[in-house]
C-alpha cells in the first residue's frame, strides 16, 4: 500500500491526511470546497510546525512528509491511482452513499475503502459498492495527530485480508489498533456517549457545575479529560447526532439529555463555535 486518498478536508480529514503523510504514504487530500482545502493546508502546516517545536518531528521528516502530501479538488482522477481511500465527510449516510458509489466506479479492483465514522455501519456502506469485502470502518479520534487509537470495525462481508491490511496501515501511521465486529456505536462511542450524556443530565439536575463534574471524573476515575471538556472538543452537535443514532438503534438509555439539545439549538457547539459548555471566546488554544 503506497497511495492514500482522504476525502473531506474538515477537522478529521486534515488530521488523517497529516498522519498518513508522516507515516510514509503518498497522500492526497480531496475536497470540492477550495476555500476549505486551503484552510486545511494552513492547519496541517501549523501542526507540522508545532511538531517541530515539540520535538515530535525532525525538519527532515517534516519536509519529506510535506513532499508526500498533496491537495486536490479532483476526486475521480486521484481515486484511480489509490490503494486506500479514506472517506471523512460528515456523518450523513446519503452523503457517504454518493461518495462510495462514485469511488467504486473509478478505483482499481485492489483498492480498499474505509469510512471514518464513530457510529455508522460499514456493512451498509459496503452495500453501496461492488466490493463489500474491501469496505471497512476506521474510527480515528480527534485530534488525530495526538490520539493514539484507531478503532477498526469489520462489516458483515469485510474480509480478513482487508482488516489486516487496514491494521497495518494504521500502525504505519503511528496508531494502536483494536479490530472489532460491527455493532451500533462500536466500543468507544457507546461508552463515551453514555458518559457525556449522563454528565448533561447531572448538570441539568443541579448536581454540580461543569468544572466540578469534569474534575470529579478526571481525578476520581482517572479520565484524561472531563466529559464536558471532551464534548466541547468533539462538538456538541456531533455528540447529539451520535446519541440520536444510538437512541434509535439501542434504545432509551441513549435518549439525549434535553439540556444538550438546548445547547445545540442555541449554537453552543463547543470549541469550533467559540462556546459550548465552556466559553472559549478570546482564548488561545
Amino acid at each position: 500500500m503506497k497511495k492514500v486518498v482522504v476525502i473531506g478536508s474538515g477537522v478529521m480529514g486534515r488530521g488523517i491526511a497529516y498522519v498518513s503523510a508522516v507515516g510514509g504514504f503518498h497522500t492526497t487530500l480531496i475536497d470540492i470546497n477550495e476555500t476549505q482545502l486551503k484552510n486545511a493546508e494552513k492547519e496541517i502546516n501549523a501542526i507540522f510546525e508545532k511538531g517541530i517545536l515539540r520535538k515530535k518531528l525532525t525538519s527532515e521528516k517534516m519536509e519529506a512528509a510535506k513532499t508526500r502530501l498533496h491537495y486536490s479538488i479532483s476526486l475521480s482522477q486521484n481515486v484511480m491511482e489509490a490503494d486506500l481511500v479514506i472517506e471523512a465527510v460528515p456523518e450523513v449516510m446519503e452523503i457517504k452513499k454518493n461518495i462510495f458509489e462514485v469511488i467504486d466506479q473509478h478505483a482499481e479492483a485492489h483498492c480498499i475503502f474505509a469510512t471514518n465514522t464513530s457510529t455508522m455501519s460499514p456493512t451498509e456502506i459496503g452495500s453501496f459498492t461492488k466490493r463489500p469485502d474491501k469496505v471497512i470502518a476506521m474510527h480515528f479520534f480527534n485530534p488525530v495527530h495526538k490520539m493514539p487509537l484507531v478503532e477498526v470495525i469489520k462489516g458483515l462481508e469485510t474480509s480478513e485480508d482487508t482488516a489486516n491490511a487496514i491494521k497495518r496501515a494504521a500502525e504505519q501511521m503511528g496508531k494502536e489498533t483494536v479490530v472489532i465486529n460491527e455493532f451500533p456505536g462500536f466500543v468507544t462511542s457507546r461508552i463515551s456517549a453514555l458518559v457525556g450524556n449522563e454528565a448533561f443530565y447531572m448538570l441539568q439536575e443541579g448536581v454540580g457545575t461543569p468544572e466540578e463534574i469534569d474534575k470529579a471524573i478526571k481525578l476520581g476515575l482517572n479520565y484524561p479529560m472531563g466529559p464536558f471538556e471532551l464534548g466541547d472538543l468533539v462538538g456538541l452537535d456531533t455528540r447529539l447526532n451520535n446519541l440520536n443514532y444510538l437512541h434509535a438503534k439501542l434504545g432509551e438509555k441513549y435518549r439525549p439529555a434535553p439540556l444538550l439539545e438546548q445547547y445545540v439549538k442555541a449554537g453552543r457547539l463547543g470549541r469550533k463555535s467559540g462556546r459550548g459548555v465552556y466559553d472559549y471566546r478570546g482564548k488561545e488554544d
